[in-house]
């Protein structure tokens, strides 16, 4: 796929195509967690999205691109861990066009029925693998049209708009703190504050233990995962970034490789002191902004986007196993 570098238009063009559909999400904070900090953290609450997370966004403003410029497929399309399976199932019914999700065995049950309960069929394969290279036969057919979950330019530009209505509403933000899957709300909060502001920096965080994403920006070329890593992180499970995507990380002020026990820590923390629910993707973001805030020199202001808030029983077990909460924030630890 031929890059085309995407402008602050794009994703205002996203907003005002979407706006109809989504919902616009909460900013929240904690007073508590800014006076243990000594700085002041917003957070842009994608679990109140439709579908439960941010992933809404860019499939809604593909699947709605498509019917406004004449191109409305007999068939949608996609591959996804999760949450991109949701947003897909749940765009293609708004415009009734039949989805089939190809998903890992390995996803989330509740996000497996949740995307049958949107009406698309899922086609559950062993691994991330088979599940590309079974959505990439699909695409060859007459009349399907492919939503990958990342790569894809309006994917990309819809994402964006997340970031773009938070630093709208709030002004003289100093940093914005995304994590990292295949990297395409990275690339759209890039895009939409680079268009905003040019002195606000945007950070990224993925799991270190699927850190194809660092892998591939300290040797300048992509590196894929050679198996499907073993994280808590659902919403960070690509085997690899997509040429597109690949592109605006590069253009990133940094990027965090965060472990698994900082992911649950502020897991169970963000959980206690906002009031929701929290995917551990969610967290990544969050120690990534205290690596970040415990190098700075004065009080700061930064914006945390929360992914999504789609959890199952199971990993949500593994998460609460330890308490974590006995151990205040600090960012002197």
């Amino acid at each position: 796929m031929e890059f085309e570098l995407l402008q602050l238009k794009d994703v205002v063009a996203a907003k005002n195509r979407i706006d109809p559909f989504i919902n616009k999400t909460p900013i929240l904070s904690s007073s508590l967690l800014n006076q243990w900090l000594g700085h002041e953290i917003y957070f842009k609450a994608e679990g109140f999205q439709k579908i439960g997370a941010f992933k809404a966004r860019g499939a809604c403003n593909t699947v709605a691109w498509l019917e406004e410029t004449g191109q409305k497929p007999k068939h949608i399309i996609a591959n996804s861990s999760g949450n991109h399976a949701q947003a897909v199932a749940w765009a293609a019914a708004k415009h009734g066009i039949p989805a089939t999700i190809f998903m890992p065995e390995t996803a989330s049950i509740i996000k497996i029925k949740a995307t049958q309960s949107y009406g698309a069929h899922v086609n559950l394969s062993a691994n991330r693998n088979i599940v590309d290279e079974k959505v990439k036969e699909e695409a060859k057919k007459e009349g399907a049209y492919w939503i990958p979950p990342y790569n894809h330019n309006k994917v990309i530009a819809g994402q964006g708009t997340a970031a773009y209505e938070g630093l709208t509403s709030i002004n003289n933000v100093d940093a914005v703190f995304a994590p990292c899957g295949g990297g395409g709300l990275l690339s759209g909060t890039l895009l939409a504050c680079r268009g905003l502001s040019s002195t606000t920096e945007v950070i990224g965080a993925e799991p270190l233990n699927a850190n194809d994403a660092a892998q591939s920006l300290r040797m300048g070329s992509i590196q894929k995962l050679t198996e499907t890593p073993n994280t808590l992180a659902d919403g960070a499970m690509t085997l690899s970034v997509g040429t597109l995507t690949f592109e605006y990380l590069k253009q990133l002020d940094d990027f965090m490789e965060i472990n698994e026990n900082d992911m649950v820590y502020w897991t169970q923390w963000l959980t206690h002191l906002l009031k929701v629910r929290i995917e551990p993707t969610s967290a990544l973001s969050m120690q990534a902004a205290a690596n970040w805030l415990s190098k700075q020199s004065g009080k700061k202001k930064v914006m945390i986007i929360l992914s999504g808030s789609n959890i199952d029983q199971a990993t949500n077990l593994k998460i609460w196993a330890e308490d974590n909460l006995t151990q205040l924030p600090s960012l002197n630890s």
